[in-house]
């Protein structure tokens, strides 16, 4: 809330819930005073921000909560498809919604992608490479679609590998033979329909781009009321 009171100098919060607080149908968000020009000058820039950004937080809080219900350690976590310019807005609404905001860009680890594979030509190579060259700080986490590829990101020395648009099926004996050896993340086409599915095949991560992408933005108005201060 106190982006409102950046927008101009004047505005002053009076009232309002937390971040991270469930609200209802008809309860009051934020209450805030200002110079009336102002107000409506900012009023559509207001409820865009809290509309987008609640609607992420709600929809990172559900997945959640039913991921967790099959598994309790899981983390849900948000990807780079984000809304250019705004990323660190919508990653800090993951946060509020229980989740993880995953990398904000490429420089926080290391992850070799498909593209990356197939232009270098050795999956092993390039790991070895790759943790030869980069700091011991950051991790090194591989992309994979198969549990071939799987076993031999793991036994190259990656420190994460990712399981990419794989069905929970073929998830499982991927988990059953690498579980507390490396961390395991699924991604591709999550959802709230089927993140339960990939909750119960027992990974470490489940990274869903639905949350920024195709979450909806929670219905806000702003209803202005005049006062008598003249201060």
């Amino acid at each position: 809330m106190a982006v409102i009171e950046e927008l101009y100098i004047g505005f002053k919060i009076m009232a309002g819930v937390d971040d991270g607080d469930t609200v209802k149908r008809g309860d009051t968000v934020i209450e805030f005073a200002g110079e009336a020009d102002r107000v409506l000058t900012v009023e559509r820039l207001i409820l865009n921000i809290l509309s987008r950004l609640s609607g992420i937080a709600t929809a990172t809080n559900l997945m959640v909560r039913l991921a967790r219900s099959v598994n309790p350690t899981v983390r849900i976590a948000g990807t780079r498809k984000t809304t250019p310019g705004f990323r660190v807005f919508e990653k800090y609404a993951i946060e509020v919604g229980g989740g993880d905001p995953h990398r904000f860009n490429l420089a926080d680890a290391v992850l070799i992608k498909d593209n990356h594979i197939a232009l270098y030509g050795d999956l092993e190579k390039l790991i070895r490479t790759i943790k030869e060259r980069v700091s011991f700080t950051k991790k090194v986490e591989v992309e994979v679609s198969t549990y071939e590829d799987a076993m031999r990101a793991y036994r190259a020395g990656a420190d994460a590998i990712l399981l990419d648009n794989m069905r929970p099926s073929d998830i499982v004996p991927i988990v059953n033979e690498l579980k507390g050896k490396v961390i395991l993340e699924a991604s591709g086409r999550i959802t709230p329909e089927n993140v339960i599915d990939y909750a119960r095949t027992g990974v470490d991560i489940i990274s869903s781009g639905y949350i920024t992408h195709s979450a909806r933005a929670i219905d806000l108005t702003m209803d202005v009321r005049k006062t008598n201060d003249t201060k």
